[in-house]
């Protein structure tokens, strides 16, 4: 099996190392990684320079560019093969709800999608990022069981694993996305030019964090995993438009 690794934190990070380190036994691993934190690219190809692939000591590829870029390059120039796999983490924080419209690490997993490749987006939800090694564990199981049983269709993952040792991870949870309140305001500042600059606030407070979500499963100390789609059209609202425009 063949398994492309990407993430959105940089291919210094340790996340990365560490799912690589998990899924080596199991798998022909090549890493395609961004060359610096691209935290919150989203799904942004770069289109208006050329894009340089290198090689570090560790031997992972790193791209001067976004998630998407690294994973699109690999896939469609780079490599000399399909990959049975795009895996995209190991994040520090959490993907979860409106995150994953953000997510540079879920844009990685997403390209290997659009590309016809069973792809997951692997998150670690906490501050300290102690346990990326429980949720290297619990993506190499997910890749054991697809070697067992493989999917039938491309599919998409979306998992996020609860910073914890692993003996007090409890049982995977098929989930949905939840919802956050909205984001807390812009934080106006003065740089040591006499400038006025803003920094985005922080994220905004679960909202929709009822059973069968992400938001509740990790909070209950379990792996959520949801299955995303890339089709956005809101369908109950089709007949509602098309009145509007023709009355």
């Amino acid at each position: 099996m063949r398994i492309l690794l990407s993430n959105d934190d940089g291919y210094f990070a340790p996340g990365l190392a560490a799912l690589a380190k998990a899924l080596e036994p199991l798998a022909d691993v090549t890493v395609v990684a961004p060359e610096r934190d691209r935290s919150g690219a989203s799904n942004s190809l770069t289109l208006d320079r050329p894009l340089m692939l290198r090689q570090a000591p560790s031997g992972y590829y790193f791209v001067n560019g976004t998630p998407t870029d690294c994973v699109h390059l690999a896939v469609t120039g780079m490599l000399d093969h399909l990959p049975d796999m795009v895996i995209s983490g190991i994040n520090h924080g959490a993907n979860m709800g409106d995150d994953t419209i953000y997510s540079g690490t879920v844009a990685a997993a997403t390209e290997g999608f659009l590309l016809g490749i069973p792809s997951i987006a692997v998150s670690l939800v906490g501050h300290h990022g102690a346990h990326f090694s429980t949720a290297a564990g619990v993506v190499a199981e997910l890749v054991r069981r697809y070697q067992k049983n493989p999917w039938q269709q491309a599919t998409l993952l979306n998992v996020n694993v609860p910073d914890l040792p692993q003996n007090e991870i409890g049982a995977l949870a098929i989930t949905r996305l939840g919802k956050r309140h909205k984001a807390e305001p812009v934080l106006k500042s003065v740089n040591p030019r006499g400038q006025t600059v803003y920094w985005v606030g922080a994220a905004g407070l679960a909202q929709d964090a009822g059973e069968g979500t992400d938001f509740h499963a990790v909070a209950n100390g379990m792996v959520s995993v949801t299955p995303l789609q890339i089709d956005l059209t809101r369908y109950s609202q089709m007949d509602g438009v098309r009145s509007w425009l023709h009355d």
